[in-house]
């Protein structure tokens, strides 16, 4: 039978929600800067070798698969693609590939949510909450990352002129 919910357990789920998928008073979280996002956009790079929306949307991914595997005891090596931390994408530029990968970061939210819940319900080690907090922040980050970069792909960034 799970426990009751400590305010601050709530407090957990709650930010990592934010960060994620609901409704903010910051702006737009991950899941609505990708909202929209067409596979041309995602690949789009704002210069050689920067990244694009697809490579820090599996960046995402991969990070909540991360914490998962720290919180659970996980193996290393269970992420779903192979490599860790930064993946060169598009591997396959379509809407079903991009679609794919979207899904892969909201699999493994879903799976790092559930885990969180475990933690709070005793099932797994401790874990710090600085950690837990530090996943939905970098979601926020990233989000900030693909406003930006969905209005250069717009060329609506006016470029500063040097005096």
């Amino acid at each position: 039978m799970p426990t009751s919910r400590k305010p601050e357990d709530s407090l957990l789920l709650d930010i990592l929600d934010q960060g994620f998928e609901r409704k903010a008073w910051h702006g737009p979280n991950l899941r609505q800067s990708l909202r929209g996002v067409s596979a041309k956009m995602a690949a789009w790079r704002p210069a050689p070798e920067r990244h694009n929306i697809w490579e820090i949307a599996i960046h995402a991914a991969y990070w909540k698969y991360r914490v998962r595997r720290g919180m659970r005891g996980d193996n290393r090596g269970s992420f779903a693609l192979e490599g860790s931390n930064w993946f060169k994408r598009p591997m396959e530029l379509s809407q079903k590939a991009w679609r794919a990968d979207l899904a892969l970061l909201e699999t493994e939210h879903r799976k790092l949510r559930q885990a969180i819940v475990e933690f709070l319900e005793g099932k797994t080690q401790k874990v710090p909450a600085r950690l837990l907090f530090g996943i939905a922040f970098h979601d926020v980050y990233h989000a900030g990352q693909i406003g930006l970069l969905r209005r250069l792909y717009g060329g609506k960034i006016i470029a500063l002129k040097a005096k």
